[in-house]
C-alpha cells in the first residue's frame, strides 16, 4: 500500500548558549549614582576631606598652644643685667605658671607651692603691669627686713645668699653718697635717684625700729646683681596677684647679639636672618637647657 507524498520536516537546530555581548565603542549613558562614584569625583571628595581634617588638626594645635601659654608655661627673655650672674641678658626662659596656683578654690585641692624666700619669680611690674620683671623673693608677708652695708637681715637674722653679685665693694658709700640708700635700707631720711614717690610715702609708714614690715599678700623682691637692680627698694612690694610664675629652665641663651633689636622692619628681618645663619656662633651652649635655681 502506498502513501501520498508528505512534506519533509526539517530537524530542529541545536540549542546553544547566547554569545557574550560585544563591547561597543559607543559612549554609554550613566546614572547619577554611577557618576557620583567616578574616580574624578572621589579625588575631589578625598581632597576636601583631607583639607577639613588638616584645618581641624591645626585649630586643635592652636587651642592647645593657647591653653599651655595661658595656664601652664610661657616663654620670656631676659633684657637686663639685674639678675646676673644667675640670669644673663639673652637668656630665654620657660616659666611655670601653675606652681603657685591660680588663687582660687582649686588651690586647696592641688599640691601648689607657697612663694618662699629665695624663689625666682616672674611678675607684672607694679608700676606698669604691661611690663614683666624677674627678681628673687627676699621677704614674705610678715617679715621684718633691713639691709646693713649690703647685708640682708630678715627677722633679725642674716640671709645666706651665695647667688648675690656685687659690682662695688661694701664700703663704696664712702665714695658715693647715693649708694647709702641702696646698701643701707630702709632709709627714711634721704631719698634716692629713681625712687617712686608713692613708695617713698608708703615706706615711711611701714618702718619700725629701722626695719621694713612686709604687709599681708605682698612680697619684697631684689635682683641678684644688687648694685645694678631696680627692685623693691625703689618701687615697693609685689602684690601676690601680680606674680605669674617661676622660671623652669633656660631653653636657649644667646650672646650680646640680641641686646638691641632694630626698630625698623628691614632691620628686624636682617636681625633674624643673621641669627638663623649664625645660630651656632651666637648660642651659649653651656647655658642652654640649664635649670634655673
Amino acid at each position: 500500500m502506498e502513501f501520498p507524498n508528505q512534506p519533509e520536516v526539517a530537524p530542529a537546530p541545536p540549542v546553544s548558549t547566547p554569545a557574550p555581548p560585544i563591547p561597543s565603542s559607543e559612549p554609554r549613558v550613566t546614572s547619577p549614582e554611577t557618576t557620583a562614584s567616578s574616580p574624578e569625583r572621589r579625588i575631589v571628595s578625598d581632597f576636601g576631606s583631607d583639607l577639613i581634617s588638616s584645618v581641624q588638626s591645626l585649630m586643635g594645635t592652636i587651642v592647645i598652644a593657647i591653653f599651655v601659654i595661658t595656664f601652664i608655661v610661657q616663654a620670656f627673655q631676659i633684657p637686663s643685667e639685674s639678675m646676673e650672674n644667675t640670669l644673663l641678658v639673652g637668656d630665654y626662659l620657660l616659666v611655670n605658671k601653675l606652681c603657685y596656683g591660680g588663687k582660687g578654690w582649686g588651690d586647696h585641692l592641688m599640691p601648689y607651692q607657697r612663694i618662699a624666700r629665695g624663689d625666682i619669680v616672674v611678675f607684672h611690674y607694679p608700676v606698669d603691669t604691661a611690663q614683666h620683671f624677674v627678681k628673687r623673693v627676699i621677704g614674705v608677708p610678715g617679715d621684718k627686713l633691713r639691709l646693713v652695708n649690703k647685708k640682708v637681715f630678715v627677722n633679725g637674722r642674716s640671709l645666706d645668699e651665695p647667688y648675690v653679685h656685687f659690682l662695688e665693694p661694701s664700703n663704696s658709700m664712702l665714695r658715693d653718697p647715693s649708694s647709702m640708700f641702696r646698701d643701707n635700707f630702709p632709709r627714711v631720711d634721704i631719698p634716692a635717684y629713681g625712687l617712686e614717690g608713692k613708695w617713698w610715702l608708703q615706706m615711711k609708714k611701714l618702718v619700725e625700729d629701722g626695719e621694713l614690715i612686709i604687709p599681708e599678700g605682698h612680697y619684697f623682691v631684689m635682683g641678684d646683681n644688687r648694685d645694678d637692680s631696680q627692685d623693691s627698694r625703689y618701687w615697693g612690694f609685689v602684690p601676690q596677684e601680680n606674680i605669674i610664675g617661676r622660671p623652669l629652665l633656660i631653653y636657649w641663651s644667646v650672646q650680646d647679639w640680641d641686646r638691641s633689636s632694630p626698630s625698623t622692619l628691614s632691620g628686624r628681618l636682617y636681625h633674624l636672618a643673621y641669627a638663623v645663619t649664625h645660630i651656632f656662633q651666637i648660642t651659649r651652649w653651656n647655658r642652654t637647657l640649664r635649670l634655673v635655681h
